[in-house]
Protein backbone atom coordinates (compact mmCIF):
# COMPACT_ATOMS: atom_id res chain seq x y z
CA UNK A 1 0.00 0.00 0.00
CA UNK A 2 1.44 3.37 -0.99
CA UNK A 3 1.80 6.41 1.27
CA UNK A 4 -1.23 8.23 -0.12
CA UNK A 5 -3.46 5.25 0.62
CA UNK A 6 -2.16 5.09 4.21
CA UNK A 7 -2.92 8.79 4.66
CA UNK A 8 -6.41 8.34 3.22
CA UNK A 9 -7.13 5.42 5.55
CA UNK A 10 -5.85 7.39 8.54
CA UNK A 11 -8.08 10.33 7.68
CA UNK A 12 -11.11 8.07 7.23
CA UNK A 13 -10.38 6.34 10.55
CA UNK A 14 -10.15 9.69 12.34
CA UNK A 15 -13.37 10.92 10.77
CA UNK A 16 -15.24 7.73 11.73
CA UNK A 17 -13.91 7.97 15.30
CA UNK A 18 -15.07 11.57 15.65
CA UNK A 19 -18.46 10.77 14.15
CA UNK A 20 -18.87 7.75 16.44
CA UNK A 21 -17.90 9.75 19.53
CA UNK A 22 -20.42 12.43 18.69
CA UNK A 23 -23.14 9.85 18.02
CA UNK A 24 -22.52 8.20 21.39
CA UNK A 25 -23.39 11.45 23.18
CA UNK A 26 -26.64 11.86 21.27
CA UNK A 27 -28.21 14.00 24.00
CA UNK A 28 -25.05 16.11 24.43
CA UNK A 29 -24.78 15.20 28.11
CA UNK A 30 -21.24 16.56 28.26
CA UNK A 31 -22.23 20.12 27.37
CA UNK A 32 -23.20 21.13 30.90
CA UNK A 33 -21.54 18.40 33.00
CA UNK A 34 -18.65 20.50 34.28
CA UNK A 35 -20.89 23.53 34.92
CA UNK A 36 -23.29 21.34 36.88
CA UNK A 37 -20.46 19.98 39.00
CA UNK A 38 -19.17 23.47 39.77
CA UNK A 39 -22.47 24.88 41.04
CA UNK A 40 -22.18 26.19 44.59
CA UNK A 41 -25.78 27.37 45.06
CA UNK A 42 -29.09 25.76 44.21
CA UNK A 43 -30.94 27.59 41.41
CA UNK A 44 -34.49 28.77 41.86
CA UNK A 45 -35.30 28.03 38.21
CA UNK A 46 -33.78 25.91 35.45
CA UNK A 47 -34.67 26.71 31.85
CA UNK A 48 -34.74 23.54 29.72
CA UNK A 49 -34.94 23.94 25.97
CA UNK A 50 -33.33 24.29 22.56
CA UNK A 51 -31.59 27.17 20.76
CA UNK A 52 -34.37 29.58 21.71
CA UNK A 53 -33.53 28.98 25.36
CA UNK A 54 -29.77 28.77 24.82
CA UNK A 55 -29.81 32.07 22.94
CA UNK A 56 -31.57 33.99 25.73
CA UNK A 57 -29.48 37.07 26.67
CA UNK A 58 -27.00 36.02 29.35
CA UNK A 59 -27.68 39.04 31.59
CA UNK A 60 -31.10 37.64 32.38
CA UNK A 61 -29.45 34.67 34.10
CA UNK A 62 -26.65 36.65 35.70
CA UNK A 63 -29.18 38.95 37.38
CA UNK A 64 -31.43 36.17 38.69
CA UNK A 65 -31.08 32.79 40.46
CA UNK A 66 -31.81 31.06 37.16
CA UNK A 67 -29.78 28.59 35.11
CA UNK A 68 -29.89 28.15 31.33
CA UNK A 69 -29.76 24.55 30.11
CA UNK A 70 -30.79 25.06 26.49
CA UNK A 71 -28.99 23.24 23.68
CA UNK A 72 -29.32 24.36 20.08
CA UNK A 73 -31.12 21.99 17.72
CA UNK A 74 -32.38 19.62 20.39
CA UNK A 75 -35.63 17.70 20.33
CA UNK A 76 -37.76 16.43 23.22
CA UNK A 77 -36.26 12.89 23.33
CA UNK A 78 -32.79 14.41 23.69
CA UNK A 79 -33.97 16.72 26.46
CA UNK A 80 -35.67 13.84 28.21
CA UNK A 81 -32.42 11.87 28.26
CA UNK A 82 -30.53 14.70 29.97
CA UNK A 83 -33.40 15.89 32.17
CA UNK A 84 -32.10 14.21 35.33
CA UNK A 85 -28.58 15.55 34.93
CA UNK A 86 -29.46 19.06 33.78
CA UNK A 87 -32.61 19.67 35.85
CA UNK A 88 -33.43 17.20 38.63
CA UNK A 89 -29.92 16.88 40.04
CA UNK A 90 -29.65 20.69 40.28
CA UNK A 91 -32.65 20.69 42.68
CA UNK A 92 -34.45 23.81 41.47
CA UNK A 93 -37.87 24.82 42.72
CA UNK A 94 -39.16 25.42 39.17
CA UNK A 95 -38.31 24.23 35.65
CA UNK A 96 -39.34 26.12 32.52
CA UNK A 97 -39.79 23.65 29.65
CA UNK A 98 -39.75 25.14 26.15
CA UNK A 99 -39.54 22.40 23.53
CA UNK A 100 -41.11 20.93 20.41
CA UNK A 101 -40.29 23.07 17.41
CA UNK A 102 -37.25 20.99 16.42
CA UNK A 103 -39.35 17.84 16.71
CA UNK A 104 -41.79 19.30 14.19
CA UNK A 105 -38.79 20.17 12.00
CA UNK A 106 -37.71 16.52 12.17
CA UNK A 107 -34.24 17.26 13.54
CA UNK A 108 -33.91 13.75 14.99
CA UNK A 109 -36.43 12.03 12.75
CA UNK A 110 -40.20 12.00 12.29
CA UNK A 111 -42.31 12.75 15.37
CA UNK A 112 -46.07 12.95 15.77
CA UNK A 113 -47.55 15.79 17.81
CA UNK A 114 -48.74 13.24 20.36
CA UNK A 115 -45.22 11.82 20.72
CA UNK A 116 -43.86 15.33 21.34
CA UNK A 117 -46.58 15.94 23.93
CA UNK A 118 -45.81 12.62 25.63
CA UNK A 119 -42.09 13.41 25.93
CA UNK A 120 -42.94 16.72 27.55
CA UNK A 121 -45.41 14.89 29.82
CA UNK A 122 -42.57 12.60 30.90
CA UNK A 123 -40.49 15.66 31.84
CA UNK A 124 -43.46 17.01 33.78
CA UNK A 125 -43.88 13.73 35.67
CA UNK A 126 -40.15 13.53 36.45
CA UNK A 127 -40.31 17.08 37.80
CA UNK A 128 -43.32 16.45 39.99
CA UNK A 129 -41.89 13.23 41.42
CA UNK A 130 -38.83 15.20 42.50
CA UNK A 131 -40.63 18.16 44.06
CA UNK A 132 -40.05 20.54 41.16
CA UNK A 133 -42.86 22.65 39.70
CA UNK A 134 -42.91 22.25 35.90
CA UNK A 135 -43.96 25.19 33.74
CA UNK A 136 -44.78 24.09 30.20
CA UNK A 137 -44.38 26.77 27.54
CA UNK A 138 -46.18 27.05 24.27
CA UNK A 139 -43.99 26.50 21.23
CA UNK A 140 -43.11 29.83 19.63
CA UNK A 141 -44.74 30.70 16.29
CA UNK A 142 -42.95 29.72 13.07
CA UNK A 143 -44.39 30.11 9.59
CA UNK A 144 -41.70 27.87 8.06
CA UNK A 145 -38.22 26.49 8.79
CA UNK A 146 -35.43 27.79 6.58
CA UNK A 147 -33.38 24.61 7.10
CA UNK A 148 -36.33 22.31 6.33
CA UNK A 149 -39.05 24.14 4.40
CA UNK A 150 -42.54 22.91 3.63
CA UNK A 151 -43.39 21.18 6.93
CA UNK A 152 -46.20 23.62 7.78
CA UNK A 153 -45.18 24.51 11.34
CA UNK A 154 -47.69 27.38 11.19
CA UNK A 155 -50.39 24.69 11.22
CA UNK A 156 -48.74 22.08 13.43
CA UNK A 157 -47.48 24.37 16.21
CA UNK A 158 -50.95 25.65 17.19
CA UNK A 159 -52.18 22.04 17.28
CA UNK A 160 -49.27 21.02 19.51
CA UNK A 161 -49.87 24.01 21.75
CA UNK A 162 -53.47 22.93 22.21
CA UNK A 163 -52.24 19.51 23.35
CA UNK A 164 -49.76 21.13 25.74
CA UNK A 165 -52.38 23.48 27.16
CA UNK A 166 -54.70 20.51 27.72
CA UNK A 167 -51.86 18.63 29.44
CA UNK A 168 -51.33 21.56 31.81
CA UNK A 169 -55.02 21.79 32.59
CA UNK A 170 -55.18 18.08 33.40
CA UNK A 171 -52.04 18.18 35.54
CA UNK A 172 -52.98 21.52 37.14
CA UNK A 173 -49.60 23.06 36.34
CA UNK A 174 -48.70 26.46 34.80
CA UNK A 175 -48.94 26.92 31.03
CA UNK A 176 -46.87 29.81 29.67
CA UNK A 177 -48.35 31.13 26.43
CA UNK A 178 -45.66 32.83 24.37
CA UNK A 179 -47.47 32.05 21.12
CA UNK A 180 -50.45 34.37 21.57
CA UNK A 181 -48.23 37.31 22.50
CA UNK A 182 -45.88 36.89 19.54
CA UNK A 183 -47.72 35.41 16.53
CA UNK A 184 -48.56 37.40 13.41
CA UNK A 185 -51.56 36.78 11.15
CA UNK A 186 -49.75 33.86 9.45
CA UNK A 187 -49.03 32.07 12.74
CA UNK A 188 -45.41 33.08 12.29
CA UNK A 189 -43.04 35.47 14.00
CA UNK A 190 -42.85 39.00 12.55
CA UNK A 191 -39.44 40.24 11.45
CA UNK A 192 -39.01 42.55 14.42
CA UNK A 193 -39.37 39.57 16.77
CA UNK A 194 -37.30 37.07 14.76
CA UNK A 195 -35.14 37.96 11.76
CA UNK A 196 -35.04 34.33 10.57
CA UNK A 197 -38.62 33.58 11.57
CA UNK A 198 -37.62 31.24 14.41
CA UNK A 199 -35.02 32.70 16.78
CA UNK A 200 -36.11 35.75 18.78
CA UNK A 201 -34.54 39.17 18.46
CA UNK A 202 -33.81 41.36 21.47
CA UNK A 203 -37.39 42.62 21.22
CA UNK A 204 -38.69 39.08 21.05
CA UNK A 205 -36.78 38.07 24.16
CA UNK A 206 -38.06 41.17 25.94
CA UNK A 207 -41.63 39.93 25.44
CA UNK A 208 -40.68 36.44 26.62
CA UNK A 209 -38.81 37.79 29.64
CA UNK A 210 -41.81 39.79 30.80
CA UNK A 211 -44.10 36.77 30.48
CA UNK A 212 -41.78 34.26 32.14
CA UNK A 213 -40.97 36.59 35.05
CA UNK A 214 -44.69 37.01 35.71
CA UNK A 215 -45.14 33.23 35.65
CA UNK A 216 -42.17 32.62 37.94
CA UNK A 217 -43.40 35.23 40.44
CA UNK A 218 -46.87 33.63 40.50
CA UNK A 219 -45.40 30.14 40.92
CA UNK A 220 -43.10 31.24 43.75
CA UNK A 221 -46.07 32.90 45.47
CA UNK A 222 -48.10 29.69 45.15
CA UNK A 223 -45.23 27.67 46.59
CA UNK A 224 -45.15 29.93 49.63
CA UNK A 225 -48.87 29.35 50.08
Amino acid sequence: MNTSNYILLALLSTLLSLTSAKAQDWANLKKYQSQNEQLTELPLVVFMGNSITEGWPADFFKQNPYINRGISGQTTPQMLLRFRQDVIDLRPKIVIILAGTNDIAGNTGPMTLEEIRDNILSMVELSESNGIVPVVCSVLPAFDYSWRPGLEPNIKIPKLNSLLQQLCQEKKIPYLDYFSAMADDRNGLPLDLAKDGVHPTKKGYAIMTKLVEKTIAKTVSDLKG
